[in-house]
């Protein structure tokens, strides 16, 4: 028989995979404007702030759950899960705007050495397929995909830290490219490690286990 409260769950699952699909738009975007050298920072800003938007929606939907209906264990396990889901999708966004903030104020990659370039862009397709992955592993539920984002992130961290490295061996302490490439390698990084926070809650929200994938 179907509770009352399953119709309020159904609607704010709508409300959070339409929301990460807007994350993944918005983080692809931002990635592919960086580097290409194109501007899309009024397209970034806009959804980036849809994607705010979007999770106080989902916020409020939640709490009007909880107050209507006092769910049992397992419903709030759900919402415990898309409430913390929702706030990595809205960091995506933060972080993308912040890529593209960078691009405006530095330059992308035109302008770069052929190693710095090959490397963002290897790093941006690895954490782009990451953001893909977290959200085909939510919409349905798939715990054994979500669980493939520990591997990947532990890839992304290395190709952050040998970046790093060779940076420090080889490009110029000044270098506008250098200054955005450091800047927008480190928000890759952050939004890898949201996809796996996502992960981590999709696994909960299906099994009601508590793992770390990073």
């Amino acid at each position: 028989m179907s509770r009352l409260i399953d119709t309020g769950l159904e609607q704010l699952a709508s409300v959070v995979f339409r929301m990460g699909e807007m994350a993944y738009k918005t983080v692809s975007l931002s990635l592919d404007s960086y580097v290409e050298g194109t501007n899309a920072l009024p397209q970034i800003q806009e959804m980036s702030e849809t994607l705010i938007v979007m999770a106080d929606e989902a916020e409020d939907k939640a709490f009007e759950l909880i107050a209507r209906f006092q769910p049992v264990a397992s419903d709030l396990r759900i919402l415990k899960s898309y409430m913390k889901i929702t706030y990595d999708f809205e960091r995506y966004g933060r972080y993308a705007l912040d890529v593209s903030q960078v691009q405006r104020a530095s330059g992308g990659l035109e302008q770069c050495e052929g190693w710095i370039n090959e490397s963002i862009r290897e790093m941006s397709e690895k954490v782009l397929n990451m953001v893909h992955t977290s959200i085909a592993s939510l919409k349905s539920h798939n715990v054994e995909l979500a669980k493939t984002l520990s591997e990947t992130e532990n890839q992304v961290d290395d190709m952050y830290f040998r970046y790093l490295d060779r940076l420090v061996e080889k490009a110029p302490a000044t270098n506008k490219c250098t200054i955005s490439s450091v800047l927008v390698a480190r928000y890759l990084e952050r939004i890898a490690d949201h996809a796996t926070y996502v992960g981590e809650s999709i696994i909960y929200l299906a099994t009601g286990e508590k793992v770390t994938l990073r």
